[in-house]
């Protein structure tokens, strides 16, 4: 077993109770600026902006430091044409056969169906592929631990980090998504967790007029 090592926490920063605050209240009102989006415009983003986030995105947490997760970046037109037509295959049979009633109900405030245009129109499509196993040089697998919620995590601070920089985002899951490791050439220790689409809103876009649940819904405090 190999002995752990460990370097001096330098990086902690300590503020006083009022900037605390103020820090805290500043990061709440800008996350609530934060909309999931469908509307996207074409408009390119400097490849230098999505590298800078999924960098932010992999200081993630993770089990046991694995860091269990691979970003596939994808702006090719054909590749996304071809994740597109993959896509709104599954979603054609999730709203037509698949979905209970009851999960399409509560769908349908947010105006959504099988038709997925963003997955062309936006710049970047980035695939999120969950690695159930790590794959060493000699080939031995290594297995990865909690790996749904460490890639949930990473996948948090990525979409903290798109908005951060101006750019708006929409997670996608049409399920299953078995199509992402065939066209991303991703092997089988990679199970994708999540397509987020990235880019600028169209001029046009609009979105749901939704409400969030307040903090006596949400926490308690005991």
């Amino acid at each position: 077993m190999t002995a752990p090592t460990f370097t001096p926490l330098t990086s902690f920063r300590e503020y006083s109770t009022e900037e605390m605050l103020a820090r805290a209240c500043a990061f709440r009102v800008e996350m609530q600026r934060r909309r999931t989006v469908r509307h996207f415009s074409s408009r390119a983003v400097p490849r230098e902006i999505i590298e800078e986030c999924l960098l932010a995105a992999g200081t993630a947490p993770s089990g046991a430091n694995l860091q269990p997760w691979h970003f596939v970046v994808i702006s090719d037109a054909a590749l996304k044409s071809e994740i597109r037509v993959a896509a709104e295959a599954e979603e054609y049979e999730f709203y037509h056969h698949r979905a209970p009633q009851e999960w399409l109900d509560a769908l349908a405030p947010l105006g959504t169906n099988e038709d997925k245009p963003f997955l062309e129109t936006a710049p970047y499509l980035i695939a999120i592929f969950a690695q159930s196993y790590g794959v060493l040089s000699d080939g031995r697998k290594v297995k990865n631990y909690y790996v749904s919620e460490s890639v949930g995590i990473a996948t948090g601070i990525l979409i903290t980090a798109l908005h951060t920089a101006g750019l708006v985002t929409l997670t996608h899951t049409p399920s299953p998504m078995s199509f992402l490791n065939r066209i991303c050439e991703r092997p089988a220790n990679e199970k994708p967790f999540l397509l987020l689409v990235v880019g600028y809103p169209a001029d046009d876009a609009e979105v749901p007029a939704l409400t969030k649940k307040t903090l006596a819904d949400i926490a308690t405090f005991l």
